[in-house]
């Protein structure tokens, strides 16, 4: 298992440039290790990825990794649509001292089942770190069927984990009866954090936890120790927040609420842009109901 817990989907921080702040990574980092971050996720959809060319999308891996150094796991996002593409940022992902990969279901190509069992293991072949699916078809428009997320489990040996994000615990209740003992399936939606720990469920890959790490933490580690009221009640009481952090498509409001708390991690890349005015005051106020405390007058 690469993580138990709670693992931040990291935001990318840009400068007033465009460009990647390295700076700011570092800070970053540093603050979710203060706050019981379990693990890392550097360049995932939260982190921006589909933006950056490969040159900016590796330094900053390796600026995660550097900063992190072996403290807690590093999971590098480093899958595509394109088969070879995804080996080659794998391949060098791990050059760079990456614990994990997370990779996602290849989108727009709309991969048939022999295809997406064929991309997984080829990427899977070409490294010797362990390898995190991501199951997310909302954005995709492809779900990988319970059976193959077990056939992937049991006959790649460093498959080990899914990140699912497929918003239906029926599914998520027959991946995790299929799948062997070892292998760790992790939320990817925060507002069903608690479900799918009891069904059986290692953590969260979370987009909550870049503002709010240790209680993202806490509810994981609350229903660990046993304490499933505690847990159940942090997962209920940050709802409307989570809702406020998915009111668009993410990472718009996360980013946005960084901003607000005077974390300055800066714009979004198009094709993302602010915020509707509307749902700007949606999340202002959820930010301010938890007891975050707003910086900014606008972002």
């Amino acid at each position: 298992m690469v993580f138990k817990g709670s693992a931040v989907a990291l935001v990318t921080p840009f400068d007033e440039n465009g460009k990647v702040n390295f700076d700011k990574i570092k800070e970053l980092v540093e603050y979710h290790i203060e706050n019981g971050t379990d693990a890392i996720v550097a360049c995932g959809t939260t982190g921006e990825a589909s933006t950056m060319n490969d040159e900016e999308h590796l330094a900053a891996i390796k600026a995660i990794i550097d900063a992190v150094n072996k403290r807690i796991p590093v999971i590098a996002g480093t899958g595509g649509n394109d088969t070879a593409h995804s080996v080659y940022m794998s391949q060098e992902a791990e050059k760079y001292g990456a614990d994990a990969l997370l990779i996602i279901t290849p989108y727009y190509n709309k991969a048939n089942k022999s295809g997406l069992r064929k991309h997984f293991v080829t990427i899977a072949n070409s490294v010797n770190i362990p390898i995190i699916l991501y199951n997310v078809p909302s954005r995709t428009k492809v779900n990988i069927p319970p059976a193959l997320v077990a056939d992937l489990a049991r006959n790649v040996k460093n498959i080990v984990g899914l990140k699912e994000a497929c918003g239906d615990l029926a599914q998520v209740a027959e991946v995790c009866r299929l799948v062997p003992d070892d292998f760790a399936v992790y939320s990817g939606n925060d507002d069903s954090i608690l479900p799918l720990l009891s069904l059986g469920g290692s953590g969260v890959i979370s987009v909550l936890a870049n503002i709010c790490p240790k209680e993202t933490h806490d509810l994981v580690a609350k229903f660990f120790e046993g304490d499933i009221e505690g847990s159940r009640k942090l997962q209920l009481d940050m709802k409307p927040l989570i809702d406020a952090l998915f009111i668009e498509v993410n990472p718009v409001p996360v980013k946005t609420a960084m901003n607000l708390l005077g974390f300055n991690v800066g714009d979004l890349r198009l094709p993302l842009a602010e915020m509707e005015d509307k749902n700007l005051e949606v999340l202002k106020q959820e930010l301010e109901n938890w007891g975050l405390k707003i910086q900014e007058a606008t972002c």
